[in-house]
């Protein structure tokens, strides 16, 4: 039986800031519309967080049954190292699911977006399809596309509308910006697994372009997101702050593209996390600090 720490490594922390930083920079998006709602914020919050939660367990165990994580360089994998029972870590991904529907549930019934259950219930089917059920997309290559859109544009944009009704330039820009970092992180992910995602028949992102390519891609996306902020700043000059950004890029990308050993590559997941963080907190400071200027 797998023990308390383990089950928390399972949950692959490193991860969650993905999750929290679309709903910060889609709040702050919000407060510029004139309509910061806190309880609204927590709920689109809560549910960000689990369903992170539940794909990382899903992915534990989907990836496990098919035996991708016999064999890998990263973190422990619940499923795959033999740690937990299979079908315990697939219920604690339904868990969670379960959980991050019934806050979402709250969510819709405060906004009356009823709608909304149609974006809920597609992102617990996006969730549990990244390498879940006959065809995966994850192993067909669309991961990073569907973490776009879901870690970006709807995570931030549903956040947004939940709290003002409406959305605006930099909630768009924000959501494009947190996606491709986002995706970043999964290409650091997806890159340090290439030769034991190819052994296995799990054709990632990052194993059709190829190892150089795959590790340029990850910078491209960090220079995207973070300059994309340009484009808002003749009406907003406060959020050039991003750009602070540029130097903590350095040391990840650095790394990305220099590091050919695969463990050499486990520290870029948390540093790339920590500059999804980092630049939510410093769009949305930005957004706020500029309102009304």
């Amino acid at each position: 039986m797998a023990t308390a720490a383990q089950w928390t490594q399972g949950a692959r922390l490193r991860t969650l800031p993905a999750a929290i930083a679309p709903v910060l920079i889609g709040t702050a998006a919000a407060y510029e519309l004139g309509s910061f709602r806190p309880v609204n914020a927590v709920l689109a919050a809560l549910v960000a967080l689990l369903l992170q939660i539940g794909v990382n367990y899903a992915n534990d165990y989907s990836d496990g049954i098919r035996g991708t994580d016999e064999d890998r360089v990263g973190p422990l994998r619940l499923v795959g190292s033999g740690a937990a029972k299979p079908e315990h870590v697939k219920w604690a991904a339904f868990g969670a699911f379960g959980i991050a529907m019934l806050f979402g549930l709250a969510l819709v019934i405060i906004t009356q977006a009823w709608w909304l259950i149609l974006v809920g219930l597609g992102c617990v089917l996006a969730a549990w399809g990244y390498t879940g059920g006959k065809n995966p997309y994850g192993y067909l290559g669309l991961g990073d596309v569907f973490v776009f859109v879901f870690f970006g544009l709807v995570a931030t944009l549903g956040t947004t509308y939940t709290q003002a009704g409406q959305l605006s330039l930099p909630a768009v820009i924000g959501a494009i910006g947190t996606g491709l970092i986002a995706d970043a992180l999964l290409m650091a992910n997806n890159v340090r697994d290439i030769p034991t995602d190819r052994k296995a028949g799990k054709k990632t992102l990052a194993v059709r372009l190829g190892d150089k390519h795959a590790r340029e891609s990850y910078v491209l996306m960090l220079a995207l997101a973070i300059l994309l902020v340009i484009v808002l700043a003749p009406a907003r000059p406060w959020m050039l702050i991003v750009l602070l950004l540029i130097p903590a890029s350095l040391m990840p990308s650095w790394l990305m593209i220099s590091g050919r050993r695969r463990k050499s590559l486990i520290p870029v997941l948390k540093q790339t996390g920590l500059i999804n963080l980092g630049y939510a907190a410093l769009f949305s400071a930005g957004l706020v600090l500029s309102h009304g200027f």
